[in-house]
């Protein structure tokens, strides 16, 4: 869903359009401040759209800009808000992603940064608790369950693989065939699932089963890995909160590995760090991996299509606040990877850089 509101948006060229993006708190009474600073951010844009514009000819916009609070519901606030305004559009989308900081973007297009974040690190993925008194295997975003999956195979209620004859009990090895052969079944059905929604699966149980389960895995790489099953606390909300920790630090390690690709691509003579080059590549589609520091962002003003001149104020008439947001939904939506990061191992290429694919 957020890539398809981000292309919606960014491929939207109005001037002015104007962009709102504040954290947000949420709960009570902390909330309470979220509806006092977006009353303030919404002045600095209507001055500032009054300054460039003039009342009349934004006057649409200027009356979107007075009453688009009236419509926002604090008490429904996630980790941060983003409003986007213009003639033709008005779209408020809340993240669970804190913003960059608290600012205004006027321009001739909206600013997406935040939005582009919060693309790359939502994830959907499976998760499965599993125990051998049964399986049960849910559709998570993030850290919510957002569906339990219901089919031929799932939930399984129990192992049916165990020993009647008492005799057999003490086997230990027989037993552990037992174990891995329902295992085995456990596998086949997540495989199925994973073939169809080509989600990756975080699974909630033992070491000593999480174990089998790989031995027996006939596609280790539908799994994510796995965390300790902790029997007093297997409600779905409570799974996909551990789930998640395992996913994000999985995410760190993606960005860590994106930054070790973006090094040993310098000796190939395939990484751009001319800010107007990285423009450049990026609308002609030669962007393979965009790697942005979190404090880089610039302002500039368009000579032409493939040119512009670096600003120091944003709010220079014609001006783009960010030119990175715009680089990184070229990059994106030809098919092209983006990572904003804090790690500060990048900055010694620069804090903003692209490596090309030809």
């Amino acid at each position: 869903m957020i890539k398809e509101k981000i292309s919606a948006l960014a491929n939207e060229k109005s001037q002015p359009s104007v962009t709102i993006s504040l954290n947000t708190h949420r709960t009570h009474p902390d909330s309470t401040q979220d509806e006092i600073l977006l009353k303030k951010l919404l002045r600095e844009a209507e001055e500032r759209v009054i300054g460039e514009f003039g009342k009349r000819d934004a006057s649409e916009l200027l009356e979107k800009i007075q009453t688009v609070a009236d419509k926002i519901d604090v008490n429904y606030n996630l980790d941060s808000l983003h409003i986007f305004l213009s003639q033709e559009t008005e779209e408020v989308i809340r993240l669970p992603w804190p913003a960059r900081e608290n600012e205004v973007h006027v321009g001739d297009r909206f600013s997406l940064r935040t939005m582009i974040k919060a693309y790359n690190r939502t994830q959907e993925y499976l998760v499965m608790l599993l125990s051998q008194g049964g399986v049960s295997l849910y559709v998570a975003i993030n850290d919510s369950i957002i569906a339990e999956i219901n089919n031929d195979d799932f939930p399984f209620t129990e192992n049916s693989h165990f020993e009647t004859e008492s005799a057999r009990r003490s086997d230990s090895n027989h037993l552990d065939n037992l174990i891995r052969e329902f295992l085995n079944k456990v596998d086949k059905a997540l495989v199925k699932v994973h073939n169809d929604t080509g989600f990756t699966c975080a699974v909630v149980c033992t070491e000593d089963n999480y174990s089998r389960l790989m031995q027996v895995a006939d596609k280790p790489g539908a799994y994510l890995g796995y965390v300790n099953i902790d029997y007093n606390n297997t409600a779905p909300h409570y799974i996909a909160k551990q789930s998640w920790e395992l996913v994000k630090e999985q995410q760190k390690q993606s960005r860590r590995e994106a930054i070790g690709e973006m090094q040993e691509a310098v000796a190939h003579g395939k990484v751009l760090t001319d800010l107007q080059e990285i423009y450049q590549a990026s609308i002609d589609g030669r962007g393979d991996l965009l790697i942005v520091h979190q404090d880089f962002s610039q302002s500039v003003v368009m000579i032409d299509q493939r040119t512009f001149d670096l600003v120091d104020d944003p709010t220079i008439p014609n001006s783009i606040d960010d030119i990175t947001s715009t680089i990184a939904w070229e990059v994106i939506s030809k098919k092209g990877r983006v990572i904003f990061t804090t790690q500060d191992e990048i900055k010694d290429l620069g804090e903003i850089v692209l490596k090309t694919r030809y």
